[in-house]
């Protein structure tokens, strides 16, 4: 088969963290990125309408040729990834997959942990599908597992507004909260790929005996070793160390704030999707 790019999709900036550590240890492949600014952000919405809008988004990135999907977004790995590997791709493109951030991340949270207590920093919707809870459970049944939905995270990292002090309100109201719910809480888990840009205020509210988590690194070592296990799938992505961005909104907006997400300047081009 042809090789060509592995897509990353989200709701918006937030998948570009964890493309950022694709692309430091996966350097040798190809992306596409794409952000569905126009109709972020996805926490809120209905699971029927977080499914439609991935699944849609999906068979976009299939279209252009990609052989594998990361869903690089908690709130539609946790409401649309299993209808889509279960139910659409066996119809769509059986010989393609589609990969969310969730399992790969709970695979591994149970070896952060010494007094088996863990805290979930989430949006509104992954909390309320429970993802994380079930997950975990599969893996380390041992665990418990204690969530804390912070609606206006998201906000402040969209409106820049994560390093100012409003933000502090409200990340030390929601760690306070969680951490009220699990008294032997040692690690805490930013299960939202905006999360990490709120990194430092919410080490500031969090003893130092517990650990704090980003996505990134986990999801890229995930990666690795899901193309060690599966060489067919890796064989058909293509290695040119090349980078797509692409957006569903204005292209001006998504360059502008995918720096803050990314590290660095980007360019992006616009595409419609129904």
């Amino acid at each position: 088969m042809k090789q060509q790019p592995i897509g990353v999709f989200d709701s918006g900036y937030g998948g570009l963290t964890i493309l950022k550590e694709f692309i430091h240890t996966l350097p040798q492949y190809d992306y596409f990125y794409l952000g569905d600014n126009a109709r972020a952000p996805y926490g809120p919405r209905s699971f029927e309408t977080v499914y439609r809008y991935t699944l849609q988004c999906v068979q976009w990135l299939f279209a252009r040729g990609c052989p594998l999907v990361i869903v690089a977004c908690n709130t539609a790995s946790a409401k649309a990834l299993r209808t889509i590997q279960q139910n659409d791709l066996p119809r769509i493109n059986p010989q393609n997959r589609v990969l969310g951030v969730i399992r790969p991340t709970t695979e591994m949270i149970g070896t952060f942990t010494r007094s088996n207590e863990v805290g979930i920093l989430a949006t509104a919707g992954t909390v309320l599908s429970e993802s994380y809870v079930i997950e975990t459970k599969k893996f380390y049944p041992h665990v418990k597992v204690y969530q804390e939905a912070c609606p206006m995270w998201v906000p402040l990292v969209e409106n820049n507004e994560y390093k100012g002090p409003g933000a502090d309100y409200f990340v030390e109201k929601n760690v306070k909260n969680l951490l009220g719910k699990g008294k032997l809480i040692d690690t805490v888990l930013l299960a939202c790929t905006h999360y990490p840009l709120l990194k430092d205020k919410i080490r500031a509210y969090l003893p130092d005996h517990i650990s704090l988590l980003s996505q990134g690194e986990i999801v890229a070592k995930s990666l690795e070793h899901y193309f060690e296990r599966h060489p067919e799938m890796e064989s058909r992505c293509s290695k040119q160390g090349t980078v797509q961005f692409y957006t569903t909104d204005s292209t001006e907006d998504f360059d502008a704030h995918a720096a803050t997400f990314f590290g660095k300047s980007i360019h992006s081009e616009h595409v419609n999707i129904e």
